[in-house]
């Protein structure tokens, strides 16, 4: 699956890789955020609101992937491209099916001690709401970064952090559609953030 996950990766976005950070910058033409509390609040404090943010999640999932498959993709980083993970995470007990797929190096700096490699791992499965219900639960409290969801073409990603989703769509007008129905849900700044 990895090496097929990669070369499908780099025929639908040969220009970028899987870096979530980059996403809204990279598709900002097909790209809305959606913030997964009332008045933009960054953290849940109690269980309902852990519930409304699992209740935005998966709505803006179910309407992106209803029916589909999806891999789900789930990161970490480290100073070498097969050393341990820069910081513990939950990640391989949040999902321990994830194969690695991707290893992008950032060597940009003449110092090796600065270099780094961001790792993704996925797994394909059935989507249905709530079935990574614990994954998003992780991410809203960042205690996992560079988490995404995307259906088996690439086309459509979902990938959640602390405070929100950044969402990517197949085309402006869609990415238009799904802003309408949860008008809501965006942040009150011109630039969506």
């Amino acid at each position: 699956m990895s090496e097929a996950l990669a070369r499908l990766w780099r025929e639908r976005h040969p220009s970028v890789p899987p870096l979530t950070h980059t996403f809204r910058g990279v598709f900002a033409d097909r790209w809305v955020r959606f913030h997964s509390l009332p008045e933009s609040k960054r953290y849940a404090e109690s269980e309902d609101e852990y519930a409304i943010l699992l209740h935005r999640y998966n709505t803006v999932l179910d309407e992106l992937f209803a029916g589909q498959e999806v891999f789900v993709v789930t990161g970490d980083w480290s100073s070498t491209a097969d050393g341990p993970a820069g910081f513990p995470t939950p990640r391989r007990d949040l999902h321990p099916d994830g194969v690695l797929w991707w290893t992008e190096p950032d060597v940009s700096d003449p110092d090796p001690e600065f270099h780094t490699y961001f790792r993704y791992y996925a797994d394909r499965r059935p989507w249905r709401p709530g079935c990574v219900d614990d994954l998003l639960r992780a991410a809203a409290d960042e205690e996992i970064v560079d988490v995404f969801l995307t259906d088996t073409g690439l086309s459509r990603i979902h990938a959640p952090y602390d405070g929100g989703a950044d969402v990517v769509l197949t085309t402006p007008a869609e990415r238009d559609r799904l802003r309408a129905r949860h008008p809501d849900w965006l942040s009150p700044h011109p630039s969506g953030c």
